[in-house]
């Protein structure tokens, strides 16, 4: 009996476990975020100048990449300079809501993962993506397909790590994600963390969590 029952808490000890890695870090990771890096880190992307880079930065938050590529193509870069630049910082796309348009900008996506990425919604954990992607690509690319994307952060079950895997959230964010919950209206999220950051960041935070 004593055998079983150990074997049992062991169980669920590992099942809680493999749970929470699947459902955490839900902001792929490899990638610069372009709304929020620094100007002088803009600066050095390929095809980015100190002028453009400053002229982005006054328009950010880009409320998706598709903004953000029409934006460098106003300032007369290439279709393939912009490109250049995705290969090291993105505005990451909502697996659950993303464009076809938004999709495409993913370097290497293509239309068979714009297809991929909307057929297997909604998505609720980096483990049924790399399932269901790598079917078609293997995992290689779908780890690297998973620095471009992000799977919502429910704001009212996020662990530390969800939080923490939004470019730019931090310790201060774990804590006000935290202490404001339950949760209920985007208001009451431009409410409470508006007290501690400014509207544009508000705004550029907001595009990644979901409130359930």
């Amino acid at each position: 009996m004593t055998v079983r029952r150990i074997s049992a808490v062991t169980l669920a000890i590992l099942m809680a476990l493999v749970i929470r890695t699947t459902v955490s870090g839900q902001v792929g990771k490899g990638l610069s975020d372009l709304n929020s890096m620094p100007e002088a880190g803009l600066a050095a992307l390929p095809g980015m100048n100190a002028e453009l880079a400053k002229a982005f930065v006054g328009k950010r938050p880009f409320g998706s990449i598709t903004d953000a590529n029409a934006f460098l193509l106003s300032q007369k870069l290439t279709q393939e300079q912009a490109n250049a630049i995705y290969a090291k910082a993105f505005v990451h796309v909502n697996l659950n809501t993303a464009a076809r348009e938004e999709i495409l900008l993913i370097p290497g996506a293509g239309t068979r993962m714009a297809r991929e990425f909307a057929e297997y919604r909604p998505w609720k954990t980096w483990g049924q993506f790399d399932k269901e992607i790598s079917k078609y690509v293997g995992q290689a690319e779908t780890d690297r397909l998973k620095q471009y994307v992000f799977i919502p952060v429910n704001l009212n079950t996020a662990t530390d790590d969800d939080i923490l895997s939004i470019p730019g959230a931090g310790a201060r964010m774990v804590r006000e994600f935290k202490e404001y919950r339950p949760w209920k209206t985007k208001e009451q999220f431009e409410k409470e963390i508006g007290k501690y950051v400014g509207a544009a960041e508000v705004a550029r935070l907001w595009r990644y969590v979901v409130i359930q």
